[in-house]
């Protein structure tokens, strides 16, 4: 079982900066693949990135990539979503994820444990 929790949203203007934390506990958080997702109002849950246990090259949404940043510490047991030049296309509950596998995918139900989830709010 691992938890995670999300942290570090909040509003922000049009083009400006946030960085989200995701504090894992529970089992060894090193061996758990992670990803970030987002979800709209009245939208289904988008990938945005994620990073394999195995530090891997990121894998990013077309949407975000060059604007947005994933990284992990292992010896902190968290990750971590740098989030540049934000749009108000960008305004959703940004959630973490972590699944025990070394892929990385983009489809929410493969995910197996999930934060509650921080409020981004960009505005224009």
């Amino acid at each position: 079982q691992v938890q995670l929790e999300e942290s570090g949203g909040g509003l922000v203007q049009v083009g400006g900066s946030l960085r989200l934390s995701c504090a894992a506990s529970g089992r060894t958080f090193s061996s758990y693949t992670m990803g970030w997702f987002r979800q709209a109002p009245g939208k289904e849950r988008e990938f945005v990135g994620g990073i394999s246990w195995r530090g891997f090259t990121p894998y990013y949404a077309d949407s975000v990539k060059g604007r947005f940043t994933i990284s992990r510490d292992n010896a902190k047991t968290t990750g971590y979503l740098q989030m540049n030049s934000l749009k108000p296309e960008d305004t959703a509950v940004y959630y973490c994820a972590a699944r025990a596998t070394v892929v990385v995918t983009t489809t929410p139900g493969l995910w197996e444990y999930w934060g509650q989830g921080t409020q981004v709010t960009v505005s224009s």
